[in-house]
């Protein structure tokens, strides 16, 4: 398949001004400004600049479009979500997150054409970055260099298949399933990645009612709710301009969740997920290193990457993981027709960690960072990487 080029593309930079008392603020030539820093900015040292970069040769190649070609959104607009729901199915995909008890949905449907969203939630500035070809939504924290707040441009190269960013205060490249910079003057330095999910329009609305989700007002023209990627997530395909050998244990495009802890990772594959399912609800538990997590299932989700028009693919559902234990207390979770329960309280808990009714309602379930992804992609990273067959581990 050849890779979609969209529409109109057009490259930019980021332009560096220097204001009074020696401030630093990053504004764009042609595209919009940039979001400002704030107190919740992460400060990133500059790492050493290194001769060589870490990504043995030949494994990163040229995607197709050029940089910012799939242009970045950095001047994102929000609607509410009863405006939304005037152009999405309530089962479209969204990448949900919530920081400081500001909710924000990003769609799917408008990710497939841009990839990365500058932004800022909460008062943390983030980038918000999907890649189509592995099927990953990934939300950073977007750190300060030398005083300069990073914002994320698409570099037109592919690691694994997988979308290379490149930050554009620097132009060192940051893979997005790693989150650090393998080329560059900030080379091997770590992105904090913010814990979001994958979910259902309809089922975010539901629990955040007065959240806001990225509009189609992105100051580009595209065909939203159209895939340009269709039958993409088809198990048993190729993965687009992927270099290595392809890990056999499971299809490469098998739907996975990705757990890590230090150096010992796990994939929980969305097939055992929907094995295990009682009614549209199931849950595993799971041990990566030293780290207990139980990952909840729900049907209702559609994929971004099956038909042509978004609103007809098929139901994939979606995943969340959570620390299982509140208060110091272990928590053993079943699936219910009705929902996820722990056995101990007899608590109803959602797909966002949610206790809705028993005796730990309205109480929050930990977030643990996972990584929604085709197997192909994870397995090229983490190539030690276990992988869940029991749902008991």
């Amino acid at each position: 398949m050849s890779r979609p080029i969209p529409e109109g593309a057009a490259g930019w930079r980021a332009v560096l001004t220097v204001v009074s008392a020696g401030a630093i603020v990053v504004t764009a030539c042609t595209a919009g400004t940039s979001p400002r820093g704030s107190s919740a900015e992460a400060e990133l040292p500059r790492g050493k600049a290194t001769p060589s970069p870490i990504v043995p040769a030949g494994r990163l190649v040229d995607g197709g479009p050029p940089p910012d070609g799939i242009p970045p959104i950095d001047d994102p607009s929000f609607v509410s979500a009863d405006e939304a729901s005037s152009f999405l199915d309530e089962r479209e995909p969204v990448i949900a997150l919530e920081i400081a008890g500001d909710h924000r949905a990003y769609p799917a449907r408008v990710l497939l054409w841009h990839e990365i969203v500058n932004d800022e939630v909460g008062g943390t500035p983030v980038s918000v970055t999907y890649c189509p070809l592995c099927n990953t939504g990934v939300v950073f924290r977007r750190p300060i260099v030398d005083g300069e707040l990073l914002d994320f441009g698409t570099s037109g190269k592919l690691y694994h298949s997988n979308l290379v960013m490149y930050d554009r205060q620097t132009d060192s490249l940051w893979p997005q399933a790693l989150g650090r910079a393998i080329e560059g003057p900030l080379l091997g330095e770590q992105l904090e990645i913010v814990p979001s999910q994958i979910v259902a329009f309809g089922a975010w609305a539901e629990q955040a009612a007065r959240g806001r989700v990225l509009s189609l007002d992105t100051g580009h023209e595209r065909d939203y709710g159209r895939n340009p990627y269709v039958g993409y997530d088809d198990p048993t395909s190729a993965p687009f301009a992927f270099v290595g050998g392809l890990d056999g244990r499971l299809p490469p495009k098998e739907r996975i969740v990705g757990l890590r802890d230090g150096d010992d990772a796990l994939a929980v594959p969305y097939t055992l997920l929907e094995e295990r399912a009682v009614g549209d609800w199931s849950v595993v538990s799971a041990r990566v290193g030293a780290r207990s997590v139980a990952v909840f299932w729900h049907a209702g989700t559609l994929s971004a990457l099956d038909a042509a028009d978004i609103e007809r693919s098929a139901d994939v559902g979606a995943t969340a993981s959570f620390s299982p234990e509140i208060d110091g207390r272990r928590l053993t979770f079943v699936a219910t027709r009705d929902g996820i329960i722990d056995e101990e309280s007899g608590t109803t808990w959602d797909l966002f960690g949610l206790g809705s009714a028993g005796a730990l309602a309205g109480r929050q379930l930990d977030r643990v960072v996972a990584i929604e992804s085709f197997w192909f992609d994870w397995a090229a990273f983490f190539v030690a990487s276990d992988i869940l067959v029991d749902g008991s581990r």
